[in-house]
């Protein structure tokens, strides 16, 4: 149902069926005291709870979701994230744009061994810049994050 859904939303929005270029990202969330045994620390942004790690197309769809404790890294859960996807759902994909967490050797080998045809396009931060700063095509998984972080429920875990 998920997967006719978003070939329908991108047909009417005039694009293919299926994304040649996805956008990977993950987004620390707190949960309350009780959080259960996914909780985790997030060291980097000092907050307790889980991630939610995300594979959108370029319309912000998405295609992939984990939510694992947020201590485990973002280089670390990538290649779990893109092992949920199959090759042959999306058969046109070409390039994933990531920031540099994801950039990491173990993700580069397993792409290597199980999706060679997947690209990675780093996209880093302008030199001087601080704070959210919109980044190519990798404004568009922040957006998602965003939209789903407007609910009060969804702040939270």
């Amino acid at each position: 149902m998920v997967k006719a859904l978003r070939e329908r939303t991108r047909v009417e929005a005039g694009r293919a069926p299926t994304p040649s270029a996805a956008c990977l990202d993950s987004q620390a969330s707190q949960t309350t005291e009780v959080g259960g045994p996914e909780r985790g620390d997030d060291g980097g942004k000092k907050s307790n709870g889980r991630k939610r790690h995300r594979l959108v197309d370029t319309l912000g769809v998405l295609l992939a979701v984990l939510r694992p404790s947020a201590g485990l890294d973002a280089g670390v859960a990538a290649p779990i994230l893109l092992g949920h996807v199959q090759v042959h759902a999306l058969p046109r994909l070409v390039t994933i744009f990531a920031d540099a967490k994801e950039h990491q050797h173990a993700l580069a080998a397993w792409r290597a061994a199980h999706r060679a045809g997947w690209p990675l396009a780093v996209q880093t931060r302008p030199e001087g810049t601080k704070g959210f700063t919109p980044r190519g095509k990798r404004w568009v998984v922040e957006r998602t994050n965003a939209w789903h972080g407007r609910p009060r429920r969804q702040r939270k875990d």
